[in-house]
């Protein structure tokens, strides 16, 4: 999968079929889009994906922009799994802002990707203060030379896929319904890093996970699985946030890997998220917070041994 990253200044594809959005999650209806173009292309011409960095919520309003839901390594991975020849991560910034919706499609989707066929979802909006909707951009096909196909928005059990609605099941803790969401379960990834080593101490050695995609939804302690680069996916159970009990400061992920023997410094960990085990509490003492550990990893087993990950 090719990657560009801002303006190429230059045409990079023949009769593609494109698709754009923030993508952030890939969830189910995003994935829809990206089959759709792949179903169009039938595997004779090129699927590029226009997706933007930062988020255009979090440029215009840093404070108060959602949570990300995946980092920029995820989101590519999950594209390339995906069947996407190309991902354009367009910068998101003042020019981009100012643009209009006619002067976009002529850049973007016309001189740069030559597009054929532009397949968007209902609710899609484009240019400067979003002046561009799904009618603009048939007009402008029908007068640039592409084709454009309007997928519609997916429902599941009378709930409409959306990144908004994820955000909103991961900060309730319902990671049942996010993976439903999804198609997958909840995942973050990022390197190992050195930490205070209390958890060794306390004979529960954790990997430290610092993580690109902040804010997170999700915060509290959780039963896992996580995989390094050998592939090998291993139970375990994971505090996500600042860590109160031990007077911690910013946000990380800790992950302890059930009877896992070895080094995990500077390797690249991924977390899926099973189920919430409970919020995180400050204690007084650190008998407490061991008899609490204790408990934690005796749920996180029952729940990865039973079926709860299939629910």
């Amino acid at each position: 999968m090719q990657i560009i990253r801002d303006n190429p200044g230059r045409q990079l594809l023949q009769s593609s079929v494109v698709t754009l959005g923030n993508f952030d999650a890939l969830h189910l209806g995003h994935l829809a889009l990206i089959r759709h173009c792949r179903s169009l292309a039938g595997g004779k011409r090129p699927v590029a994906v226009i997706t933007f960095e930062p988020l255009p919520q979090a440029w215009f309003s840093p404070d108060t922009a959602p949570a990300r839901l995946m980092s920029v390594r995820q989101k590519l991975e999950c594209l390339a799994n995906e069947g996407a020849d190309l991902v354009w991560l367009m910068r998101f910034n003042q020019v981009l802002a100012d643009m209009s919706a006619e002067d976009f499609v002529q850049s973007a989707l016309v001189e740069t990707l030559a597009a054929s066929d532009v397949v968007v979802g209902a609710d899609f909006h484009y240019g400067k203060a979003r002046q561009g909707n799904t009618e603009t951009l048939r007009l402008s096909g029908r007068k640039l030379g592409f084709e454009l196909s309007i997928v519609p928005m997916l429902d599941i059990d009378g709930q409409r896929v959306s990144s908004t609605h994820i955000r909103k099941c991961l900060a309730q803790g319902d990671l049942k319904q996010a993976r439903l969401l999804l198609g997958r379960p909840f995942r973050m990834s990022g390197r190992v890093i050195r930490g205070q080593q209390l958890g060794r101490q306390l004979g529960y050695p954790t990997a430290n996970i610092r993580l690109a995609a902040l804010p997170s939804p999700l915060q509290g302690v959780f039963a896992i699985r996580a995989r390094r680069g050998d592939g090998i996916w291993r139970d375990g159970v994971a505090n996500l946030g600042t860590r109160p009990a031990v007077g911690g400061e910013g946000f990380l992920l800790e992950a302890h890997l059930f009877d896992f023997q070895g080094s995990l410094y500077g390797q690249r960990l991924e977390v899926e998220f099973i189920k919430k085990l409970r919020d995180e509490v400050h204690y007084e003492n650190i008998g407490d917070l061991v008899v609490q550990m204790q408990e934690d990893e005796r749920q996180a087993r029952f729940c990865l041994n039973t079926d709860e990950r299939k629910k």
